[in-house]
């Protein structure tokens, strides 16, 4: 019983036919969006040779995400979210088809690279916040937690896979070869969303235009444990995301193999993945922001570690374990969001948090390459590492509602009545 509680609870993938298309979906099309990420960084590698260009992949990702990410929230909070979901997919696939075609043509300059990828994030910031619109949805919250666990070992899964088969059909095929594969598993995203229920906003749908992006900030302002739970992720993001790095270190301990470039990824996804197998352990605890700022301290000083020793080896070690932090802090975020967020609101949040989740990565890359053009690679990853550890140790002292949010019980382990 006791190593039952450990491992993660499939429950909701059993109890929801809905919940379960949608992961399936979701997990297919995440496989080939890692394959896509590492196949753009290789490529603006390729031409550029310049940590500072591939740290402009995340700043092409992340401009989007946060110019359009509060307005699309919004409109999800006033239309069926599911009609929405699918026509934001549909931009997604046509871009991947573009990159594809582009990938297969060649002598295509980064800048236009940078532009596509750019383009399709403008649809991310429509899909992303619809997307976690659904959970909630489709699943009583008892299961929230495991369900939102599920979703990471997916994301997981296909961070651990699709880097090294990126690695491996760029090296034999070229960069098209991935960015197709991309394209074809948005087919599995669009079956998911197709078997999803009509889902409306609430009985109070937003105010149309800017008036209903403000009403979701102040929720944001007056809600401290939603608020601390955005900011730790933020500061953990920014402050140390290491993958625009990864071509410069693999430079550097593997001699720019390609085969090898993948296996940074791949190493945090090994801890990911770990992490979400036995996500038992902290999806069942009943402080889940106690939990997060955990992860994310965790997180710092592992990629702090990462920078410091010159065994790649061991390097990969350390990256392991920040991925199995990053899966903690994640989970336990999105659990703190959703079960403190109104329906009504959830989009908004929604897209909040996914500026934070996604934008945030995108931004630190960009840091991280600027760092390592002025200093080093070693400099870059050093510094953010301690100054993520830094900032969530401030957080987690001056924001108590995170530190003792608690989850909701679950029912099935209340005790019988008399």
């Amino acid at each position: 019983m006791g190593l039952r509680r450990t491992l993660i609870d499939v429950t909701p993938l059993r109890s929801s036919p809905a919940f379960r298309r949608l992961w399936i979906g979701q997990a297919l099309s995440g496989f080939g969006n890692q394959m896509t990420l590492v196949a753009v960084i290789f490529q603006v590698w390729q031409s550029t040779e310049s940590p500072t260009w591939t740290g402009a992949v995340g700043l092409a990702q992340a401009v989007p995400l946060i110019a359009l990410g509060l307005f699309a929230g919004s409109l999800v909070d006033r239309v069926d979210r599911r009609r929405f979901y699918l026509l934001a997919l549909g931009g997604q696939a046509a871009c991947s088809i573009l990159l594809a075609v582009q990938g297969f043509l060649g002598n295509v300059p980064a800048a236009g690279v940078l532009a596509l990828v750019a383009l399709q994030s403008c649809f991310v910031a429509g899909s992303g916040p619809a997307s976690r619109t659904f959970i909630p949805h489709l699943l009583p919250k008892h299961q929230l937690a495991a369900g939102l666990a599920l979703r990471g070992i997916a994301f997981q899964a296909s961070m651990l896979l699709g880097p090294a088969l990126s690695g491996l059909l760029v090296g034999r095929l070229g960069v098209g070869a991935c960015y197709l594969v991309d394209a074809l598993t948005f087919t599995a995203a669009l079956y998911g969303a197709f078997g999803l229920p009509r889902t409306d906003p609430g009985d109070e749908p937003a105010r149309p235009g800017l008036r209903g992006v403000l009403d979701g900030l102040a929720f944001l302002v007056r809600t401290p444990v939603i608020r601390g739970a955005l900011l730790t992720d933020l500061a953990a993001t920014v402050l140390s995301m290491p993958t625009s790095l990864f071509p410069l270190v693999n430079a550097e301990r593997f001699g720019g193999d390609p085969r090898t470039l993948g296996l940074f990824l791949t190493a945090v996804a090994v801890g990911g993945v770990t992490a979400s197998l036995f996500s038992g352990v902290f999806t069942r605890l009943p402080r889940p922001g106690l939990v997060m700022l955990g992860g994310s301290a965790v997180w710092g000083v592992s990629l702090a570690l990462f920078g410091l020793t010159p065994d790649p080896w061991a390097g990969l070690a350390f990256l392991a374990v920040a991925g199995a932090a990053d899966t903690v802090s994640v989970v336990s975020r999105s659990t703190v969001v959703q079960t403190h967020t109104p329906p009504e609101l959830l989009g908004r949040v929604s897209a909040a948090e996914q500026i934070v989740g996604q934008a945030g990565p995108d931004v630190g890359s960009m840091r991280g390459g600027l760092v390592a053009d002025a200093t080093s690679g070693a400099v870059a990853l050093v510094s953010g590492g301690l100054l993520c550890l830094g900032a969530v140790v401030v957080l987690g002292a001056t924001t108590t509602d995170l530190r003792g949010s608690t989850a909701p019980p679950d029912p099935r382990a209340a005790p019988a009545g008399p």
